[in-house]
C-alpha cells in the first residue's frame, strides 16, 4: 500500500503556511512511501531558512515506527516553496459541463485500473463523470460522503487530489506505453480556496508525460492549479520491501569472477627498497635509457603507521595524487597505465571486511582520476595469501579498471540486480 504522492503535496502545501510560502514551486518524489501491514510510519518533515530568492527547500523523510532509534530515514521527496502566488487563477470553469466537449464513458474505470495493478480504495474512487475536448480532459470529482478525516481538515484533499488524476488515461494527455505511472514531479502548485468536497477539473498537456491541471469547486470557483505535474511509468518490482522495512534498489555493487587474458608480461613494480614513491619523471628517464617504458608501473602502496592513522591517509593519498598528476602531466607515460597495489582496500568477498583505510583512501582517490581518465589507471587489491606477482600478471591481463585477487580468483565489481523480498505484492492499493 502506497501513499499517493498527493498526500505530499498537501503536507507542502502546510508547510508552506507555517512559513509564509502560497507557492509549491516544486516537488519531487524520490522514493514511495511503501506503508507497512502492521504499525505505523514516522515521517519527518524539515524546512530549511529562505536562500537569497526567498524560496525554501522542504525535505521529507519516513522510516517504520518501530524501526531501532540508529535505523535509517527514507527520503521520500523533496520540494521548494515560494512566495508570490497571485490572486488570479487565470482560469474559468463556471461553464459546466464545458461547451463542444462529448462525453467520456467511466464505468469499469477502477475495475481496469486493477486489472493493471492499481487497486483503489473506496475513498481514492471519487472521478464520477469526464468529458473530452480535442486533447482536454474535463472531469468531476468527489469525496465518498463517509470518507474520515473530510475535506475541512486539509488544503485540498489528498484522496480528492489523487482521483483527479485518474482523468489523464480517458485522453492522449501522456503516451500509452502499457505500463502504469505514478506522479514524479509537481511544479506551480497553487491553492485558491480550501474545503472542497467536489471538484471539477480540466486535465491539459504540459509537455511529454506530463499534465496541466485547473481545477474548481461544484460552482466553477477555483480551487487550486497545477503548471506541470510530470509522470514516470513503474513497475511493481521497484517497490520490493526488504525485512527491515527499506525498499529495494534496482541494483547493487557484486564482486564477480572475471577471467584473465594472456599477459605480455610487460610491466614493472615501482618503489624497490626505500624509493616507494620515486619521482615519475627520474624514473622514466632510468627505465628509458635504451628501452621503452614498459605498459603497465605498479606502485606498491605501503603499509600504514598502527600509531597515527589519519595522518598515514593524509601521507599515502598525498603521495598518490603527486604519481597522478606527474603521470597525466608527463608525455612519457601517455601509452603506460599506472596501477596501484593495495591489500585490504575493499571488501570484495562478503564478511571478510576492509582491513586498511589507508589504502581504502587510495581507492577513493583513483576511482576520481579514474573517471576523468578512462584507461590510466588501475586497481588492484590483493589478499594475504598467494603469489602477488602471478595475481598482478593475471589482473593486468584482463582489461579491468578495478580487481581484487582473492585466493588466486580475479574478481570485479559489476552491477547485479538487487534480490526482491519473497512477498513482493502483484499490484499496489491506495
Amino acid at each position: 500500500v502506497l501513499l499517493p504522492g498527493t498526500a505530499f503535496v498537501e503536507l507542502a502545501l502546510r508547510a508552506g503556511e507555517q512559513v509564509g510560502c502560497d507557492l509549491v514551486d516544486d516537488l519531487t518524489l524520490a522514493a514511495p512511501l511503501v506503508l507497512p501491514e502492521e504499525g505505523g510510519v514516522e515521517l519527518q518533515i524539515s524546512v530549511a531558512a529562505p536562500d537569497a530568492s526567498g524560496r525554501r527547500s522542504v525535505v521529507f523523510h519516513s522510516r517504520d515506527d518501530r524501526a531501532a532509534y540508529d535505523e535509517p530515514w527514507i527520503r521520500n521527496a523533496t520540494a521548494l516553496l515560494a512566495e508570490g502566488a497571485g490572486d488570479t487563477p487565470g482560469f474559468d470553469l463556471t461553464e459546466w459541463p464545458p461547451a463542444g466537449a462529448e462525453a467520456v464513458p467511466v464505468e469499469g474505470l477502477y475495475e481496469g485500473l486493477s486489472d493493471s495493478g492499481f487497486g483503489y480504495g473506496p475513498a481514492f474512487q471519487g472521478l464520477r463523470a469526464a468529458w473530452r475536448r480535442g486533447e482536454d480532459v474535463f472531469a468531476e470529482v468527489s469525496l465518498d460522503g463517509e470518507t474520515e478525516p473530510g475535506a475541512e481538515s486539509f488544503t485540498i484533499h489528498p484522496a480528492l487530489l489523487d482521483a483527479v488524476l485518474h482523468g489523464i488515461g480517458l485522453g492522449a494527455l501522456v503516451e500509452d506505453t502499457g505500463q502504469g505511472r505514478l506522479p514524479f514531479s509537481w511544479s506551480g502548485v497553487v491553492v485558491h480556496s480550501v474545503g472542497a468536497d467536489s471538484v471539477r477539473v480540466r486535465l491539459s498537456r504540459a509537455g511529454r508525460d506530463a499534465v496541466r491541471l485547473e481545477i474548481a469547486d461544484a460552482e466553477g470557483v477555483p480551487v487550486a492549479s497545477v503548471d506541470s505535474l510530470a509522470l514516470r511509468a513503474f513497475s511493481p518490482e521497484q517497490f520490493g520491501r526488504q525485512a527491515g522495512g527499506h525498499g529495494d534498489s534496482l541494483y547493487h555493487v557484486a564482486w564477480s569472477e572475471v577471467a584473465s587474458g594472456e599477459s605480455s608480461g610487460d610491466w614493472l613494480m615501482l618503489g624497490e627498497g626505500p624509493q616507494v614513491f620515486a619521482d615519475l619523471a627520474g624514473l622514466a628517464v632510468a627505465v628509458a635509457e635504451g628501452g621503452e617504458i614498459p605498459a603497465a608501473l605498479v606502485v606498491p602502496c605501503v603499509e600504514a603507521a598502527a600509531e597515527d592513522l589519519a595522518g598515514a591517509v593524509h601521507a599515502q593519498t598525498g603521495h598518490v595524487l603527486t604519481l597522478l598528476k606527474e603521470c597525466l602531466s608527463d608525455r612519457r607515460f601517455a601509452r603506460s597505465r599506472l596501477v596501484f597495489l593495495t591489500r585490504g582496500a575493499v571488501e570484495a568477498v562478503p564478511g571478510e571486511g576492509v582491513s586498511d583505510l589507508v589504502h581504502a583512501s587510495v581507492w577513493g582517490l583513483v576511482r576520481s582520476a579514474q573517471s576523468e581518465n578512462p584507461g590510466r589507471f588501475v586497481l588492484v587489491d590483493v589478499d594475504a595469501e598467494g603469489d602477488v606477482e602471478a595475481g598482478l600478471s593475471a589482473a593486468l591481463a584482463s582489461g579491468e579498471s578495478e580487481l581484487a585477487v582473492r585466493g588466486g580468483a580475479l574478481l570485479a565489481p559489476k552491477l547485479a540486480r538487487a534480490a526482491l523480498a519473497a512477498d513482493t505484492a502483484a499490484g499496489w492499493a491506495t
